[in-house]
């Protein structure tokens, strides 16, 4: 039996993401997306809705969303939908659902400060661990590995 659990998402962050460290180093961002939707009832009368997903990526897409996204930007995020379970202070059983990023695009005009144009993309990807050992080598080789991340080396 096949089975898919895929989100894919246009839409414009809700609260710049938030950065964190686990205990054992690995990096976590959290934001959230709010996706608008329109359309004519019955009389024609046009209605608006809107929803908010809760975004969260892991190690250095973490660390690189965090840096490149902000608060009322548009950006394209795809991942699977993950939900968790845990009991809340007052012992109430608490659930939440989330997509878990594996791909996310700044989109706007790279420099725009109010992302007006939509003409320009930033790619974000989680790297695949073969791409990963082999920008390494590469790295090792041409320059050695610097500890802060600039937006504008990186290479997508």
């Amino acid at each position: 039996m096949y089975s898919l659990n895929r989100a894919q998402l246009i839409g414009n962050l809700t609260r710049d993401p938030e950065l964190k460290y686990t205990p054992n180093g690995q990096a976590v961002t959290s934001f959230s997306v709010a996706t608008n939707r329109s359309w004519q009832n019955q009389d024609g009368t046009k209605q608006d809705a809107v929803e908010y997903h809760d975004i969260v990526a892991w190690g250095k897409l973490a660390e690189i969303a965090a840096q490149v996204l902000a608060k009322g930007k548009p950006a394209y995020v795809e991942g699977r939908l993950q939900t968790r379970s845990w009991e809340g202070q007052d012992g109430n059983r608490r659930q939440k659902t989330e997509i878990v990023a594996d791909n996310i695009i700044a989109l706007g005009a790279k420099g725009d400060k109010d992302y007006s144009s939509s003409n320009s993309e930033e790619e974000i990807t989680q790297p695949s661990k073969d791409s990963t050992e082999k920008t390494e080598k590469k790295t090792q080789k041409e320059e050695p590995k610097s500890e802060e991340i600039n937006v504008d080396d990186i290479p997508f």
